[in-house]
Formats: C-alpha cells, sequence, structure tokens
C-alpha cells in the first residue's frame, strides 16, 4: 500500500493593493468618501481624502479609475440619502466597478444590517470592498464576523454622537437659546452674533394683516388668496400660499415671543424618523424670549377663533 499523501490546496489570495494583478487584467476601481458634519476640519478631511484616493488609483498602472463617490454632510447610519453612495452600488450592480476603496467600515456604514446586506451584494457580484483602516476585504468570507463586530462598534458610536448631540439641544433648550430654521420663518431672521430671533418689518406687516384679517373673520382660504394677490411672499419665498401655510402661521407661538422647543423627537438614530412630542419628552416654554409680532391678546383671539372652527 503506498504511503499516503496529503496536498494541500491555498485558497486563492484576496486581491491585494501593490497592484499584483495579471498584465492582461486592470481591476476597475472606484473609492468611497463621507464626512458627516459640513464644519471646517471634516470638509479639509474630505478634500484629502478625495484627491489621496484620485492620485492613488491614477497611478497604480494596472487599475482604470472609476471615480470617486463622494457624501458631504451626510450620516452614514442610513443609505437613504446618500445620493453617491447610491449612485456607486448601482454602478457596480451594472458591471461597471470591481473593487471600491473606502477609509473604514464607520465612513461606509454604521449600520450593521445595512453594512452587511451591502458587502454581501457586492461579493455576489464579485465586487470587492477594501476597508484601508481595519485593512481587511470584503472577499473573504471570514471577515463577516469581523464586520459584524466592527459594524456593530461603529453603530454604538453612532448611537453614542446621538445622544450627545440630544444632550447638547436639550441643554440649549433649558438656556433658552432658539434653535429655529429662520431660512423659513417669516417675520424673523437671527442676528449673527447669538443666534437671537429678531423681526424682520417688511414680512413683519404680512403677518399683522394676516392676523388681523383672520379676527376680524376671513378665512385661511381667503386669505391665502389675499396674500397671492398682493404679491405676498411665504417663509420659504414662494408666491403661492395655501390654507396651510395661513395656519401654520396663524398658530405659532413664536409671533407673541414665545418659544415652544422640542416639538418633535428624533425617536430612531439609525432612521432619523421625527414624530410629534405628544408627551414623550419635555418641552421648553421661554416666555418673551424675543420681540413679540403680535400681541397676546389678537394671538389669544385667533386660537379661540381655530378651536371653533
Amino acid at each position: 500500500m503506498q504511503n499516503k499523501q496529503v496536498r494541500v490546496i491555498q485558497p486563492k489570495p484576496v486581491f491585494d493593493l501593490s497592484g499584483t494583478i495579471p498584465k492582461n487584467l486592470k481591476k476597475r476601481v472606484c473609492a468611497y468618501v463621507r464626512v458627516s458634519t459640513d464644519n471646517e476640519e471634516q470638509k479639509t478631511s474630505y478634500i484629502a481624502q478625495t484627491d489621496e484616493y484620485t492620485e492613488r488609483i491614477q497611478n497604480n498602472p494596472e487599475w482604470t479609475f472609476c471615480g470617486i463617490y463622494a457624501d458631504e454632510g451626510i450620516s452614514g447610519t442610513s443609505t437613504k440619502h446618500r445620493k453617491q453612495f447610491n449612485n456607486m452600488m448601482d454602478a457596480a450592480k451594472r458591471g461597471e466597478i470591481d473593487l471600491i476603496m473606502t477609509k473604514s467600515i464607520s465612513r461606509f456604514a454604521r449600520n450593521t444590517v445595512d453594512c452587511l446586506n451591502y458587502i454581501r451584494e457586492m461579493r455576489a457580484i464579485n465586487v470587492e470592498i477594501f476597508f484601508e483602516k481595519e485593512n481587511i476585504y470584503s472577499s473573504d468570507p471570514k471577515v463577516d464576523f469581523l464586520l459584524t463586530i466592527m459594524s456593530s462598534i461603529a453603530q454604538e458610536e453612532a448611537r453614542n454622537v446621538s445622544e450627545n448631540v440630544k444632550w447638547n439641544v436639550q441643554k440649549r433648550f433649558n438656556n433658552s437659546v432658539p434653535i429655529v430654521n429662520h431660512n423659513r420663518f417669516l417675520g424673523y431672521t437671527k442676528d449673527k452674533r447669538g443666534g437671537n430671533l429678531i423681526v424682520v418689518p417688511e414680512e413683519a406687516k404680512i403677518v399683522r394683516e394676516i392676523f388681523q384679517m383672520y379676527v376680524s373673520g376671513i378665512g385661511p382660504m381667503k386669505i391665502a388668496k389675499h396674500m397671492e394677490s398682493i404679491g405676498a411672499t411665504t417663509g420659504a419665498g414662494a408666491t403661492k400660499w395655501s390654507m396651510s401655510t395661513v395656519a401654520v402661521i396663524l398658530k405659532n407661538e413664536k409671533y407673541i415671543g414665545d418659544l415652544v422647543q422640542q416639538k418633535t423627537l428624533t425617536v430612531d438614530y439609525l432612521s432619523h424618523k421625527k414624530v410629534k412630542n405628544k408627551e414623550l419628552a419635555p418641552m421648553y416654554h421661554t416666555e418673551n424670549a424675543h420681540e413679540a409680532i403680535i400681541d397676546r391678546e389678537t394671538f389669544l383671539l385667533a386660537q379661540r377663533i381655530r378651536e371653533d372652527r
């Protein structure tokens, strides 16, 4: 009987960034870059990553540069609003990409489920993802366990960031610091120094006219048509008015100088879904927080009329 011989069949090596691939085959390579805020430091990182990946890919003679997909000022907890990320995934599905390079798992996705789903989806069509910080490839099935752990850590970091932001916002509420989108707020803007609401006289005239018409017995529909007829613009700068636009103005307590904050809540840090705060958490009501446009008596009369209709 002949001696048994065992021949070890080594697994195929994962793709090597050094570029040691068959000379007759060029890898089509792109990079994904994301920063989650618009501050100056993050913008610098965003530009640096984009430049670095562009140069690295273009300088490799065995790679074909397929572009940089970059999302700026976008959260990584969900891919829903990451336009460039989704464009990249679509290009990969069309067979236009062989390798995706990205800085880290957290830059790619902080949502564990999304991360693993996309990795497996790309693996099924022979598209690799290289996570530079972790120095791992998606093509090796053994990395699934590691990716699960690391993605979970990244997801937990996102949750902690969300909690820290929430704490900071609530602290600002307690200190009566206004957090208002004044760009769509008819009658007010913010001062450059402290972020306090200040009256815009021309817009305040429109607000006063709306309240006076309403307490005089004119309904929101007729008020909206009147605003259009005189060429008045809404808080969003539109010339088209609706009943709901008028209704929102009529019930806004900010026009009497009060400030009620945390009317809505983000209930899921992954989807960023917001709901009305119906006794889910404290609200913060500050009287005389800023200059009023409407006197309190007129405002309360408008609220009684609204309730009776």
